[in-house]
């Protein structure tokens, strides 16, 4: 949160320190992941508030929101654009802007989950992408993420191919970040 923050400011770390009064090496080990805001004092996250321009409020948020499970995250979305529909899943998406909001946090997989589902319904609803994320669409998990369905099959049927049928089977959208998602629109 700081580093986007400070980018939006055009501020340096010497210079919020300056202006806060918070020691630099604190300003520096948030910045770089070090420690987290919801461990320094109240006093502190105050002076970096005001300097900042944000409430104390807005500024804590990111840490006091849980991360669900990544299974209950995608069914959530799935749930949302049947109730919702195509075009106003995609306006509730960007005008929210959740997709840089998980992403700011570090949730990379709930991001781009998110993301390419907006690409896809984007997609066969003849909606230009929004080239907002053009940074993020270029942006792979490490590892695939398969969902537990299918890790469970593999298991069970001790049978690798099972993965590889996924991985064919993936909507593409979802298979540019590495994520195996086949059907969105299957849910009770």
């Amino acid at each position: 949160m700081i580093k986007e923050l400070l980018r939006q400011k055009n501020m340096t770390l010497y210079r919020l320190s300056k202006n806060s009064g918070v020691p630099y090496t604190t300003i520096n080990d948030l910045y770089h992941g070090r420690t987290s805001l919801d461990r320094c004092t109240a006093e502190t996250v105050y002076r970096l508030s005001s300097t900042l321009d944000i409430s104390m409020e807005e500024m804590l948020i990111p840490y006091m929101t849980k991360r669900i499970d990544f299974e209950l995250f995608k069914s959530n979305v799935c749930h949302r654009l049947k109730e919702s529909g195509d075009i106003a899943f995609i306006i509730d998406v960007l005008e929210k802007d959740e997709i840089s909001e998980l992403y700011r946090r570090r949730w990379y997989p709930e991001s781009l989950y998110l993301l390419a589902m907006l690409d896809y319904i984007s997609r066969i609803n003849n909606v230009p992408w929004n080239d907002q994320y053009d940074s993020l669409r270029s942006q792979k998990l490490k590892d695939v993420l398969y969902p537990s369905s299918v890790l469970a099959l593999a298991a069970v049927t001790k049978d690798q191919q099972v993965l590889s049928d996924s991985r064919s089977a993936s909507i593409a959208e979802f298979m540019r970040h590495n994520i195996v998602e086949a059907e969105v629109r299957d849910v009770a």
